[in-house]
């Protein structure tokens, strides 16, 4: 089985309109203009070579602190109703998380309506681009309700070039101290934390119900190297996660560069990393693994 943890929702089911045919972004992989607006044909299409794949968007910020120009962003309760309606058409395919901004005083309220009412299955937090401290008391609010519901959260960690998204509210060292305060909270920590991926080896190492996925790290091709030879080394390599970032990457794309991952040392001296247990991240029962089996 190859499981997908970490896709984007499509936001447009039939056709995508004129006014968001042209979000194209440039940022999120060097050299690589990614479509950021397409449909549910699309996304199925992109999804193909996965048995299963969580799908999820990211709750935007009610205070209106900055203007953050990014599709990710929906306001609630319409990011959680599209996730819905996509994943309640392909449910054997398809698993929804609930995403919800920790300053929004109906957070929670918003959280039972996803799990209840609408069938989603986890959380998603990207708290960088919702401006929150992850050790704030807001944040805190909701990894407390997920860690007494065993509801799994996946949370942005690494950097973004999104220009008012907080960098340092995305570091993974923060997950240390989340992990001892909440120790049977299930965490996701995506994009193994980029360009900090030692950092993120550190905290997954730690902890047994921290997981890191490694979706946008496999877009750049040295650091990748480095960070999954840093995973050897310190013996968590299972504790990795597939994950594409669709649409800033596609599953075959992530599978060809995690199964590349020692083409830039060919021809050196440097260690290899083990081929194996690349193909047992790719093949890994995430699903079980995050209590959604």
């Amino acid at each position: 089985m190859i499981v997908d943890v970490h896709t984007h929702t499509p936001r447009y089911r039939d056709r995508v309109p004129e006014a968001a045919a042209g979000q194209v972004n440039t940022k999120w992989s060097t050299g690589k203009a990614i479509q950021m607006a397409y449909t549910w044909d699309e996304f199925n299409a992109a999804l193909a070579p996965v048995d299963r794949a969580i799908v999820f968007n990211i709750a935007a910020d009610p205070r209106n602190l900055y203007e953050i120009d990014e599709p990710y962003l929906v306001p609630v309760p319409a990011v959680n109703d599209e996730t819905a309606a996509f994943i309640n058409a392909y449910p054997e395919k398809y698993i929804g998380f609930v995403t919800v901004h920790p300053h929004d005083p109906r957070a929670i309220e918003e959280i039972e309506r996803g799990t209840q009412d609408l069938g989603l299955k986890g959380i998603k937090l990207g708290l960088n681009y919702q401006n929150t401290d992850p050790l704030g008391p807001e944040a805190f609010h909701i990894y407390d309700y997920a860690q007494a519901h065993r509801l799994p959260i996946l949370v942005h960690t690494g950097t973004s070039p999104v220009r008012f998204a907080d960098v340092d509210y995305a570091h993974p060292r923060h997950l240390d101290r989340v992990a001892m305060t909440f120790p049977d909270l299930t965490v996701i920590m995506a994009h193994i934390g980029h360009p900090w991926q030692a950092d993120c080896i550190a905290v997954i190492r730690k902890h047994p119900h921290i997981w890191a996925d490694v979706s946008g790290s496999v877009l750049r091709m040295w650091g990748h190297y480095n960070a999954m030879r840093m995973a050897t080394e310190w013996g968590v390599l299972d504790k990795l996660l597939f994950g594409s970032d669709f649409p800033a990457s596609t599953p075959l794309e992530t599978m060809e560069r995690l199964r590349d991952v020692n083409g830039v040392i060919r021809g050196t001296a440097l260690p290899p990393v083990p081929e194996g247990e690349i193909e047992e991240i790719i093949h890994r029962d995430s699903l079980a693994l995050l209590g959604l089996a």
